[in-house]
């Protein structure tokens, strides 16, 4: 392998899926002993904490997409990384023309987290042409092109009429689960029974409201709490959903936390409402843990992960009263927490392997 140094672009560290992956890249790439940078248009978010001591971190101090191009430039010209990972659309666009610009041989490894039809479905014709051209033109000349599901390689393919054998699905790498022990999680769920675990940002994506719809069904009949581990712009109203429901009690909120994995290893099911994701990490999180699962069949990835349901519930999208069914029948269903934990272990292996190969490939 060609000595130098790598490097990693992302907006923040904030605390999504993104960043968590690239933190898993990040620390497996610090063990074989290579050199890595991070460069944030932003230096700032909870998981700075996390970045090991022996990365460096270049902040970009960038407000703005269009303010990367300039700074990124002169990063590549100066430090000539063998290749940076860009991750999320327009960021990826902006790593290839910084690129361009530089004229330097660094590999540009573009990944995307989403189905991106579906996640900028709101933002209007021109938003949409400004997605679809960018990447029509420009994606081609990254030197690969990542997503990290099935369906959402086949989503992007047909935005940007690339074929689709130009994307390469890697599968998300997920970290080896920490420890269980946790006295302030048994405080968190506050009382006996069940427990109904959600994990993920409160915005209309995540759609939990539909999870709380479905859990005022649920508890009617069992002794049941429901967790929603996250914060965002949408925690008024789930509260006052929860409230006008009768469930102020039984429904708890402890707002973001950056490892949850000990809340995995207390709750009896981890439960996805989407409407649609890239490829959600708290299913192979939870099934690291042996945690059952019922999740949306939502575009893209929950039907990969539980390859069609064969290692969880899957229910259509927007459908409480099913959710509801499939949440009562995961409670009392027997489960391997050994199959569910080897499948995780299936999906995560190999991908800090094949994007070191993408990067660094003559």
């Amino acid at each position: 392998m060609k000595s130098g140094r790598f490097a990693f672009l992302l907006p923040d560290m904030n605390g999504g899926g993104a960043e968590r992956v690239a933190l898993t890249l990040i620390d497996d790439f610090v063990r074989r002993g290579l050199s890595v940078d991070l460069l944030l248009m932003n230096a700032e978010g909870v998981l700075l904490p996390l970045i090991p001591p022996q990365v460096r971190v270049i902040d970009l101090n960038a407000a703005r997409i269009r303010n990367v191009l300039r700074p990124l430039s002169k990063y590549l010209r100066r430090e000539k990384p063998i290749g940076i990972q860009v991750s999320m659309w327009p960021l990826t666009v902006a790593g290839i023309l910084a690129r361009t610009i530089s004229r330097t041989a660094t590999r540009v490894i573009v990944s995307d987290h989403a189905a991106l039809s579906r996640q900028y479905a709101g933002r209007g014709f021109l938003h949409r042409q400004f997605l679809k051209w960018s990447m029509r033109l420009l994606y081609r000349h990254a030197d690969a092109r990542v997503v990290v599901a099935a369906d959402a390689a086949n989503d992007i393919s047909r935005l940007s009429g690339i074929p689709r054998d130009s994307f390469e699905v890697i599968y998300n790498p997920v970290p080896p689960a920490f420890g269980v022990g946790d006295s302030t999680v048994e405080q968190l769920w506050g009382g006996d029974g069940h427990r109904i675990l959600n994990v993920g940002r409160m915005n209309p994506q995540k759609n939990q409201s539909l999870l709380i719809d479905a859990f005022a069904r649920l508890s009617r009949d069992t002794n049941v709490r429901l967790m929603i581990l996250g914060d965002g712009a949408l925690r008024p109203a789930l509260e006052r959903r929860a409230a006008e429901l009768g469930l102020a009690g039984r429904v708890v909120m402890p707002g973001f936390k950056v490892d949850p994995t000990p809340f995995y290893h207390s709750a009896d099911l981890l439960v996805l409402s989407s409407d649609f994701e890239g490829y959600p990490l708290v299913l192979i999180e939870a099934m690291q843990c042996g945690t059952p699962i019922v999740s949306t069949d939502c575009l893209s990835g929950p039907s990969e992960i539980l390859s069609g349901g064969e290692f969880g519930w899957l229910t259509p999208c927007g459908d409480a009263a099913r959710l509801a069914e499939a949440m009562a029948a995961a409670l009392v269903s027997p489960t391997d927490p050994g199959k569910l934990k080897t499948r995780a272990n299936e999906l995560s292996a190999g991908a800090a392997d094949r994007y070191l190969e993408l990067m660094s490939v003559d």
